[in-house]
């Protein structure tokens, strides 16, 4: 039965994405068809096999090494300030986005990131009958983040068309950055954290082309080159960049955290139902068509609609409190819904580091806002359902 719901599901995020076009007519279905083909066959292999579980694996165990090298430096600054056998959020989870930031800084150094994210990108240009630079602004995008990524094209952006920026900011706004995935697995099982990457990175291409279709005048690539630097600057750089990340997350969630707690607690009092209850009820329909048996559709819902008005780490922390009555497979297709940044906050965090690179289109980008945040979203739902097929 949930076979028959999922496809079901797969045929409305379609006609959703088709219903918002912006000219159906240049829709090109061949590289569409070939990429949820991919999508399958990708999910299919890490969710389903022997190889994937190893790929999963290696990948985990790549992770798990560098959130312990980033614990030594978590204990050498903090340590004695958590209980022992406690779990601290913010320095299990958050600080170690520190050291991962100075890893990718390395890299990038070194010439080795670029190489990887241009030559990925050419290669996904071939399948995803996009251009060069959005195919590259895709894989750039999974491992800088959703504003990051902008610095590196800030050359191309006085040249680049309304459509080209839309389809850039849907593919951003669909992935997560590299230097969180790490926490991302301290808090869901690392395998839906990586399906969730390869799954979203075609969905992004799958949804951007149905609803913002175009054809390309010019396609070519040029990436701007990292402003010269020492080593030891460049590292000070990208350490001082984690912080303010990790700091940045952990201030929005005791925010939003918090403020959920006085809407529920106000919810309660008048109705009887907090308020992430009440999302629960409004989203349910949405959890079930991707798969998730009716009976866990309204938690799902909840953890679905949390997401989307605060932010991931928001819905993965109440996901990891173990409070859920979930089946594997519905924690499999919610965790893999989770892993995006496709929330209202993104849209102000897109424009805002696109208008501080130009102002013109940072205001382009803050005019399709909603349009971008319910492609992303609809991102989200296509791995989902994908994974729920798959699982």
């Amino acid at each position: 039965m949930h076979f028959v719901i999922g496809i079901i599901g797969l045929g409305i995020v379609l006609a959703l994405s088709f219903l918002i076009s912006s000219d159906r007519k240049k829709i090109r279905y061949s590289p569409i068809l070939i990429m949820l083909v991919l999508q399958f066959l990708l999910g299919f292999i890490l969710l389903r096999t022997t190889v994937g579980t190893t790929i999963v694996g290696g990948l985990a165990s790549v992770f798990d090494a560098l959130l312990s090298f980033a614990g030594s430096g978590v204990d050498f600054v903090f340590g004695g300030i958590a209980n022992k056998g406690s779990f601290p959020f913010f320095l299990n989870v958050l600080m170690p986005i520190v050291f991962i930031s100075a890893i990718i800084g390395i890299l990038r150094y070194i010439k080795i990131l670029p190489l990887f994210m241009k030559g990925v990108g050419l290669a996904l240009s071939k399948i995803n009958g996009m251009g060069k630079l959005e195919s590259y602004n895709g894989i750039a995008s999974a491992i800088l983040g959703q504003s990051e990524v902008f610095i590196s094209i800030k050359k191309e952006l006085p040249t680049l068309s309304e459509q080209r920026l839309t389809s850039m900011s849907i593919s951003a706004m669909s992935t997560v950055s590299m230097s969180i995935v790490g926490s991302y697995m301290a808090l869901i099982q690392p395998r839906y954290v990586i399906t969730a990457l390869v799954l979203n990175l075609f969905g992004g291409f799958i949804i951007a082309s149905i609803v913002n279709p175009y054809q390309l005048e010019n396609d070519e690539l040029v990436i701007e080159e990292d402003k010269e630097q020492t080593f030891f600057q460049m590292l000070g750089e990208y350490i001082l960049d984690g912080f303010h990340v990790a700091v940045t997350v952990a201030a929005m969630l005791i925010g939003f955290v918090a403020l959920i707690a006085m809407i529920n607690f106000i919810f309660a009092k008048i109705t009887g139902l907090t308020f992430q209850e009440i999302l629960g009820y409004v989203f349910a329909p949405l959890a079930f068509i991707t798969g998730i048996p009716w009976k866990e559709a309204v938690d799902a819902g909840s953890l679905m609609a949390t997401k989307l008005v605060t932010n991931e780490f928001v819905a993965m922390t109440e996901l990891a409190k173990g409070s859920w009555d979930f089946s594997a497979r519905t924690t499999a297709i919610i965790s893999v819904f989770l892993v995006s940044f496709a929330n209202f906050s993104s849209i102000g965090i897109i424009s805002g580091a696109m208008k501080g690179l130009n102002e013109e289109k940072g205001n382009l980008v803050a005019k399709h806002g909603l349009k971008i945040l319910l492609s992303a979203s609809l991102v989200s739902f296509l791995s989902a359902i994908i994974t729920g097929l798959i699982f």
